[in-house]
């Protein structure tokens, strides 16, 4: 099965594509889309929108994982997350249901075992999960792949976290 991760953001939404049979995950890609912070809104959410049609197109994942938004202080960012988050969910709604979420927490406790771990211990374990000889960046990028891994290690359960 290929599985890709997004972790949603405006500026840089991180992606990883990877492959999973059984236990064993192999990854197959990572990068970011990023866009400008004085180009118009319209003008970011389109280029997002067109980026994760263009990643469905060429990984043709049979599953999409996002990260779930988690915002706290600033509700203007988070709206501007949100919304770039819709246009990534819209762009792969269209080739596929299978749709997914899972949160920061769940994440981490999938990737590393603790809940509470921090970035640097999620990213760490991904480098081995996946056999990288580097953390993969930007960070965000290694997100997204601890997403797709999150998803893989819950198949027998997803339909809990399909995105309704």
């Amino acid at each position: 099965m290929t599985i890709l991760g997004i972790d949603p953001g405006l500026a840089t939404m991180g992606w990883g594509v990877i492959e999973s049979v059984h236990d064993k995950h192999r990854l197959i890609q990572f990068g970011a889309l990023t866009t400008a912070a004085g180009q118009p809104m319209p003008v970011r959410l389109r280029a997002i929108f067109a980026g994760v049609n263009q990643l469905m197109d060429m990984y043709q994942p049979d599953e999409v994982a996002f990260e779930e938004l988690f915002f706290s202080r600033n509700v203007t960012t988070g709206m501007a997350v949100s919304a770039a988050r819709g246009a990534a969910l819209v762009a792969a709604a269209q080739r596929t249901e299978n749709l997914f979420e899972y949160t920061p927490m769940q994440i981490k406790q999938a990737v590393t075992g603790h809940g509470k771990a921090d970035k640097q211990q999620v990213q760490a374990m991904i480098r081995i999960l996946l056999n990288m000889s580097e953390i993969a960046r930007p960070d965000d990028a290694a997100d997204a792949l601890a997403v797709a891994v999150t998803h893989a290690h819950c198949l027998n359960a997803r339909h809990l976290y399909r995105i309704k």
